[in-house]
């Protein structure tokens, strides 16, 4: 039995939804440790650098933690987390990394894009940690960088949108506008598109440049949906971490609208129950998987390094089907998949 002590946890069963994602894993100085009983100190030590929102996110950070976990439990393990805060420096990253590489955490995860200046200058520091880093590219021959097609996947949940609303008129709220999330924006707007030109997408943003805030701020997402719904909209796509919890309640308040969630399985989120009858798919990013690979072959002593690539065709994106509200539009959707993996449909990355 897994000794735990998780903040974020805690607060996920006694606050109330926004103030939950916006409190929880807020600080730098919310830390979460946890050890298997049976690794007897032998096991792995996975040091694990959270982006804002942390543990508890319903998202992308909980995501990455499901792998650690299974990676914990498998390898007799244990975890030490940190969490980013919105007003982190290069120094404040840096200091997280380094403090987990001096611990003797090996591999140390660094969670989100916002790490890459840090990752790169603290990896040459600690030559024989090996580091990971999730959604950028960081070349060393010490660092594994963990991508994914954003684009292919969120070009059918735009097919999704396209296929289920009634209005013609759909919308898609990123957290920060930023090259990551504009590539869920590209795919997302070209398959509503390619599906029905006829079809209008909104966009907005929550936060700009350094300002990422709007990865972590549920109020935030909850206003811009219920403008977007209030415009007419009735479909909705957020990538914006947990955020994305504000515009799902929106959306739930609104008859016959549909929310799309993103990284996680949002459906089966326990905290996000209550809404699930309004939450038509969503667009899956297995970061699980990457952070799970990753630990196990610094495990077995074959660190994997350079640009693994988490693409459509190797199922490394895809749509949910909980909830059973797109299964008459299944065969429409695996076809859309098929000419993506077979290169029929290029995906653009940029609006």
């Amino acid at each position: 039995m897994r000794r735990v002590a998780k903040l974020s946890a805690a607060c996920i069963a006694t606050a109330a939804l926004a103030v939950t994602a916006t409190a929880c894993g807020s600080t730098s100085s919310d830390n979460t440790t946890s050890s298997s009983s049976g690794g007897g100190g032998k096991g792995v030590k996975i040091g694990l650098a959270y982006d804002v929102g942390g543990r508890g996110d319903r998202s992308f950070n909980d995501s990455a933690a499901r792998g650690a976990d299974k990676a914990e439990k498998e390898f007799s393990g244990s975890i030490k987390e940190l969490t980013a805060k919105t007003s982190d420096t290069e120094a404040d990253r840096e200091q997280r990394l380094s403090d987990l590489a001096q611990a003797g955490y090996n591999p140390i995860v660094a969670v989100g894009f916002s790490y890459a200046p840090a990752v790169t200058k603290i990896s040459a520091k600690f030559p024989k940690t090996n580091f990971g880093i999730v959604d950028s590219v960081v070349a060393a021959k010490n660092v594994n960088s963990i991508t994914f097609t954003e684009e292919q996947g969120s070009y059918l949940a735009g097919v999704a949108a396209a296929l289920k609303t009634k209005k013609d008129h759909v919308g898609f709220i990123g957290g920060v506008d930023n090259p990551l999330i504009k590539k869920f924006e590209a795919g997302y707007v070209q398959g509503v598109h390619d599906t029905n030109p006829k079809v209008k997408v909104d966009v907005q943003y929550l936060s700009h440049g350094q300002d990422f805030s709007g990865f972590s701020s549920p109020d935030k997402g909850q206003q811009a949906a219920q403008g977007m719904l209030d415009n007419g909209t009735d479909v909705i796509y957020t990538a914006a971490g947990s955020s994305g919890n504000g515009a799902i309640e929106a959306v739930h308040g609104a008859k016959g609208a549909w929310a799309i969630g993103v990284d996680s399985d949002q459906y089966n989120i326990p905290g996000l129950a209550q809404y699930k009858s309004s939450i038509l798919t969503s667009m899956v990013k297995n970061v699980d998987v990457g952070v799970y690979d990753f630990i196990k072959s610094v495990h077995d002593g074959k660190p994997l390094a350079g640009n693994n690539v988490y693409s459509l065709a190797k199922g490394g994106v895809s749509l949910a089907t909980s909830g059973g509200f797109i299964t008459d539009i299944q065969p429409k959707l695996d076809a859309a998949k098929k000419k993506i993996v077979d290169g029929s449909i290029k995906v653009k990355t940029t609006p």
